[in-house]
């Protein structure tokens, strides 16, 4: 197999190689990544292990540099790439438009002319806005995105699903939940709060604290992707969530109490614009189709993650004082402390 996945040096990307690498020893990976603030060169290693991978530092828009590996043969891509912090795109929304639009049209157009045999977007859940307090979001639910964050992502998905009806591209969009696990940039709301806990510092809390997210571990959320990748219908969009709803509050108490802290660090601070309250995907049609659900409880799966951190405290003191944040403090102007919560 010789397959491409850009964003592989982010959180998502990192972890789905490392589990796609070891599932399949043999597959010919080429990984496509900028390397901007929350690509990082710290969450490949043990990558270049396997004889079939290889790095190409490049932007998903950069058609110059990308078109020799499509011409060369592609099984499948893989399109994690993506701009994905809400906070930021409502400062930045043109950087936004440019990687999540732009860059998906670019990928899209190399797959269509050099005939990839499967490519999968991996979207948000957050393409459908936002929930009240009952139900849950389906694949066929409109979307209506709250943020240029999420409309940026549902222009991608738009896109994609384009390039099916028109051209006959096998596509396939995953709409994921909250994620969280090893690797995850410390700007989201479970690395942000177990960083500062273990600092002693104030984590902060938008608004009153009980914004309600559907939790999924990482590990889950890649088995499901490469689930969805070999057997999923072309043209189709899969739902994947852990079915474990949680208010942001409740989160950052646990963690609190995994580290043995006091509730006293939390600081609730002025809440976002346009914050949705709360998001729920239903998982019954990735059940029925392809026979995947969540496996790792998040009791379980929190106490893992909260353990990685402490364990790799030099990989995010890296981050925390090192170039990473050096750009993001640059081009963003605002500090660590005052972000949220999302995925990629």
């Amino acid at each position: 197999m010789r397959i491409l996945v850009t964003g592989g040096a982010g959180f998502i990307g990192s972890n789905f190689i490392r589990y796609f690498l070891r599932r399949y020893p043999e597959t010919t990976l080429i990984n496509v990544d900028l390397l901007t603030y929350a690509g990082n060169v710290a969450n490949m290693e043990g990558f270049t292990a396997y004889p079939g991978y290889r790095f190409l530092h490049a932007d998903i828009n950069d058609r110059e540099k990308l078109e020799p590996y499509f011409a060369a043969g592609l099984d499948a891509v893989v399109n994690f790439a993506a701009e994905s912090h809400v906070d930021r795109s409502i400062e930045a929304p043109l950087v936004f438009a440019r990687t999540n639009i732009n860059g998906t049209l670019n990928l899209l157009a190399l797959a269509q002319q050099y005939g990839v045999k499967r490519f999968l977007q991996i979207s948000t859940d957050e393409v459908y806005g936002a929930l009240g307090p009952e139900g849950l979001f389906t694949e066929e639910s409109p979307l209506a995105p709250n943020s240029p964050y999420a409309a940026s992502k549902a222009g991608a998905d738009l896109l994609v699903l384009a390039f099916y009806k028109t051209y006959g591209l096998p596509v396939l969009i995953t709409r994921c939940s909250n994620n969280y696990g090893p690797y995850q940039f410390p700007e989201k709301l479970i690395p942000l709060a177990i960083i500062n806990a273990v600092r002693d510092e104030p984590v902060p809390l938008y608004g009153d604290g009980q914004q309600v997210r559907d939790w999924i571990h990482v590990d889950d959320h890649c088995r499901a992707l490469e689930r969805v990748l070999r057997d999923g219908r072309p043209g189709t969009v899969y739902n994947i969530g852990g079915r474990c709803e949680r208010t942001n509050r409740e989160v950052v108490r646990l963690i609190l109490d995994l580290l043995g802290k006091p509730e006293d660090l939390i600081r609730y601070v002025a809440d976002r614009p346009g914050h949705d309250r709360r998001y729920g995907v239903a998982v019954d049609k990735i059940r029925a189709e392809l026979g995947w659900e969540a496996a790792i409880p998040f009791a379980e799966g929190l106490a893992q993650t909260v353990g990685w951190y402490l364990k790799h405290r030099q990989w995010w003191e890296a981050i925390l004082s090192g170039a990473y944040m050096e750009f993001y403090k640059r081009n963003y102007g605002y500090r660590l402390g005052k972000t949220e919560h999302k995925d990629r």
